[in-house]
């Protein structure tokens, strides 16, 4: 039983104060339940879609791929495929989240993912091009060199801190460090490169 509220421990938080808005202001209640009701019904329609891309991906994309184009070995070229990526995706950030997990757990670099999920969130393309229409071509370019080298900084600085062994569902071996590649066939082994 605790297990379970802890889990839900957001949603009983939003359910509570909900409540309590009810009693006190209620038309600010209603509000905060209609929005709270749109919020969980634009998620349950953007799910279903990422958990069937989510399998294709594990089914379609071998992991000698992600780690030869997204690991360790992949160097700029990574970064540079994980802002393709990010750039050409659709949809909220949280839809981004589950796709590079994914990633990682076919071997992604920790840095790579976390520049991936930073231009998703900040250089898509089609808002690139809103906001050039609302804003300014000034603007929108301006704003994009100044972004490009924070994501990559972040993705980096982020690698730095975060040890990846440290994130759930990660081997100890899945931390190649440089100069280290992980293999996988019928069982996974580290090799040394030279």
């Amino acid at each position: 039983m605790a297990r379970i509220l802890k889990r839900y421990r957001l949603l009983l938080a939003v359910l509570a104060v909900n409540l309590l808005l009810a009693g006190w202001q209620p038309a600010l209640a209603r509000r905060s339940a209609d929005e709270t009701i749109a919020f969980l019904a634009e998620v349950a329609l953007i799910v279903p879609p990422v958990m069937l891309l989510m399998g294709l991906l594990d089914v379609w994309l071998p992991r000698r791929l992600v780690e030869n184009h997204l690991g360790h070995e992949a160097g700029p070229r990574g970064a540079i495929l994980a802002m393709l990526l990010g750039s050409f995706a659709a949809g909220p950030i949280y839809a981004a989240f589950p796709v590079a997990e994914s990633l990682r757990e076919k071997g992604a670099r920790l840095a790579n993912m976390v520049i991936f999920l930073g231009t998703w969130a900040t250089i898509k393309i089609p808002m690139i091009v809103m906001e050039s229409s609302f804003i300014g071509m000034r603007f929108a370019l301006l704003r994009l060199l100044f972004t490009v080298p924070c994501v990559l900084a972040v993705g980096y600085l982020m690698e730095r801190l975060v040890p990846a062994a440290s994130l759930p569902g990660v081997a100890p071996a899945a931390a190649a460090p440089a100069g280290r590649a992980r293999l996988t066939g019928s069982a996974d082994c580290t090799i040394v490169s030279k």
